[in-house]
């Protein structure tokens, strides 16, 4: 086993690398959150509006949350080949789940009295939505997003095996210094 101070000095003479293997981790993460957050509000926005489509739609997003990552990775190359853009999809992919369900919770938790108030007013579904119905759900939607954003950051160490940057390569390079 080596000493902290060999794992130091490593570390010290992978700065550089490291410093740009963690910020491309960091813009494949955002890339594929931000991706996500367009794709599943409004989806999850639309079930609300179709209720009975919610299980089918809630349903395969689960089925592609239970694909192992690499797995997933494996089946998205062949159709794009290696680099950013299978891991981007990937990551989208696993963060449908959770923002797409806690949009759909967060707009159906919102008072159905507070809802009628507002029709009473005279708002529009248009204004319903936006001047009641999000602000009240944003906390439940926002806890989505925070969950599909930690299950990015643990996928998207595996981009480094197709390719598209992250940090693993370099993280596997310390373990094998740490194992020998």
């Amino acid at each position: 086993m080596k000493t902290l101070s060999e794992l130091l000095t490593f570390w010290h003479e992978q700065a550089g690398k490291l410093g740009q293997q963690t910020l491309q981790h960091i813009a494949l993460t955002a890339a594929a959150l931000l991706l996500g957050v367009a794709v599943g509000v409004p989806l999850g926005l639309w079930l609300t509006r179709r209720p009975r489509w919610a299980p089918a739609v809630l349903g395969a997003a689960g089925v592609l949350q239970t694909v192992p990552s690499i797995a997933l990775l494996g089946f998205l190359i062949p159709w794009l080949g290696i680099g950013a853009t299978p891991a981007i999809l990937a990551l989208l992919l696993y963060s449908l789940l959770p923002i797409i369900r806690n949009t759909v919770a967060g707009i159906q938790a919102v008072p159905p009295a507070v809802v009628e108030a507002a029709r009473g007013l005279g708002f529009t579904d248009g204004q319903l939505l936006r001047r009641v119905e999000l602000p009240l759900a944003l906390p439940v939607i926002m806890a989505g997003i925070r969950t599909a954003t930690v299950i990015n950051v643990g996928v998207a160490t595996l981009a480094a095996y197709v390719a598209a940057g992250a940090s693993a390569s370099l993280s596997s390079a310390a373990l094998r210094l740490i194992i020998q």
